[in-house]
């Protein structure tokens, strides 16, 4: 079922985006005096211009003191490693044009500018509890000090370096991200950014599966979600409409199962090499790619492109429509389990995350004697090629493996067998569908999008607390937020982009900041700084009637 998208800008070229994708996207003139001291941000106390304007909201910050401004002379220095020289070559990259200076990046030492640096970021890190996922969380602290002699950025790791440059981007005027030279000053308020995420996983998905999209087009999202602090991309790449992901000793999938899509369009499939630059180009954004292969339904595809993964050996036709829950992999069929366990082993020599998806919902065509054996065998698979499980929340009720991860995609939060699960050490993922799903329509009017979760506006989709929302569920076992983007109606950027924002920002935020610092009344004003700058990025948005948009 296609549906016409909403009017598009014409978009930018990925090259300016990945110029961008370092800083992160917000409104409004920096301060350019002295600030008067402002408490921690944690409080709820307001934070003095420039700093009101931060998505997500930091854990920590203290206003004060007189800007830095960023002139002809000014120096960006690095450590003497590829990846901080890399950091700090993409800030030039995108401050050069619109500045007109020539901002060397440098590795000598020496005072002022602007310098990343790793080193303690101070109480930054504390906000990340413990655990190995936690630790790195904490890897993602950093701490941004500026005052007229210049901005620093300190950070135990390099992802953290980078994680504190989106947030000196977005102290900038949105201007910064023009292609062409621009009016200054440049300046960067005074005063210091203490932070670190709330949670460790901060996801969001693209479903490659019901409509293709290209490796250009996967990078520009990549792009956009780096901007908001996002650290998890999980890629859709199976369902029943199509099949996309090379595999060597399953040749059939990717080459007829991917050769369609929702609706009947030519389809597509990412070679070998495609996926490598997909992780690769993720990694240099510090986002680790979550590969999803689904099981043992929304398998059309596969059971299309080899008729012995069937029960009755016959092979069904490609399916280009948007019903789910028909198809299933064959259980007795030991077949079967050679075919999971060549395509999680291929997968998982292409991907160097810890995480590895398995699907695990809508399987109605499996009885559940079937759905429990079955995942027993898919989870044991998993972990020995050396993953972790992931599977959406229904795998609670099989037997999860210890340390699985189960992704909720429910709308009550109520399930008792999901808070039985997380109480026996399986940890959850939040993408509640009438929250967190990008596809759902904001409105009846909505060009895009399904509703059968209901329609989910800007505050619908930001205004509640992951800490909290699963019922008999504590905090501690949450790993995460994630916001799927579902494509059965969705075709190109502008489709993806109009579905996304405002909405992805606020999930982002959920992942990242400090409960303390939630509040519908103050994001949507500080969201409302953001539309300018997605204008110069050339990201098409909605124009949410609850925001109130500058001009």
């Amino acid at each position: 079922m296609r549906r016409t998208g909403a009017p598009s800008k014409q978009p930018r070229g990925i090259a300016r985006v990945f110029c961008a994708l370092l800083l992160v996207v917000t409104g409004g003139a920096a301060a350019s005096g002295t600030a008067s001291a402002t408490p921690d941000r944690s409080t709820g106390a307001a934070p003095a211009a420039g700093f009101d304007r931060l998505v997500p909201a930091p854990a920590s910050v203290r206003a004060g003191g007189k800007p830095y401004r960023i002139g002809p002379k000014t120096l960006i220095r690095v450590d003497r490693s590829r990846e901080g020289r890399r950091i700090g070559e993409q800030l030039a990259s995108v401050l050069r044009p619109s500045t007109g200076y020539k901002l060397p990046v440098t590795t000598r030492p020496g005072r002022g500018g602007i310098e990343l640096r790793l080193g303690s970021a101070g109480g930054a890190a504390k906000q990340a509890r413990g655990g190995a996922e936690e630790k790195g969380a904490a890897a993602e602290s950093y701490r941004l000090r500026s005052s007229p002699g210049g901005v620093t950025i300190t950070a135990p790791r390099h992802a953290g370096l980078f994680r504190g440059v989106q947030t000196l981007r977005q102290l900038l005027p949105e201007r910064v991200e023009a292609d062409s030279r621009q009016a200054g000053p440049w300046t960067v308020p005074g005063g210091t950014v203490t932070d670190a995420p709330r949670f460790a996983y901060r996801g969001a998905m693209l479903d490659v599966s019901r409509h293709f999209f290209t490796v250009e087009q996967v990078k520009r999202y990549i792009d956009q979600m780096a901007l908001y602090k996002i650290n998890k991309l999980h890629l859709h790449l199976s369902d029943d409409q199509g099949w996309r992901i090379a595999i060597d000793s399953w040749p059939r999938l990717a080459t007829y199962g991917g050769s369609t899509e929702v609706g009947g369009g030519a389809g597509g499939y990412y070679t070998k090499d495609d996926y490598r630059e997909i992780v690769a180009y993720a990694a240099e954004r510090y986002l680790e790619v979550v590969p999803e292969i689904d099981m043992p339904g929304h398998t059309n595809a596969a059971l299309a492109s080899y008729a012995e993964l069937n029960c009755d050996g016959v092979a069904p036709p490609l399916y280009t429509g948007i019903e789910v829950g028909f198809s299933s992999l064959c259980v007795d069929k030991e077949i079967t389990y050679d075919f999971v366990d060549d395509v999680v082993r291929e997968l998982a020599e292409l991907t160097p995350g810890r995480y590895l998806h398995i699907g695990g919902d809508e399987a109605h065509s499996t009885p559940h004697e079937d759905y429990v054996a079955f995942m027993d065998r898919a989870q044991e698979i998993v972990g020995r090629y050396g993953k972790t499980v992931v599977g959406w929340h229904q795998i609670t009720g099989a037997r999860p493996v210890e340390g699985a991860v189960a992704q909720y995609w429910g709308t009550t939060g109520t399930e008792q067998e999901v808070a039985d699960a997380a109480s026996n050490g399986t940890r959850m993922i939040l993408s509640p569908a009438n929250r967190a799903y990008l596809d759902m329509k904001y409105d009846e009017n909505t060009p895009l999008g399904l509703s059968w979760a209901g329609y989910v506006e800007a505050q619908q989709s930001y205004d509640w607390d992951p800490g909290s929302y699963l019922q008999g569920v504590a905090e501690d076992k949450i790993l995460g937020v994630e916001a799927p983007m579902w494509s059965e109606t969705l075709e190109t950027n502008d489709n993806i982009e109009f579905m996304a924002f405002p909405r992805l920002p606020g999930i982002a935020e959920l992942g990242w900041s400090p409960a303390a610092t939630h509040d519908w009344a103050d994001y949507r004003q500080r969201i409302a700084t953001h539309g300018p700058r997605w204008d110069a990025l050339g990201i098409d948005y909605y124009r949410s009637p609850q925001i109130p948009w500058a001009d």
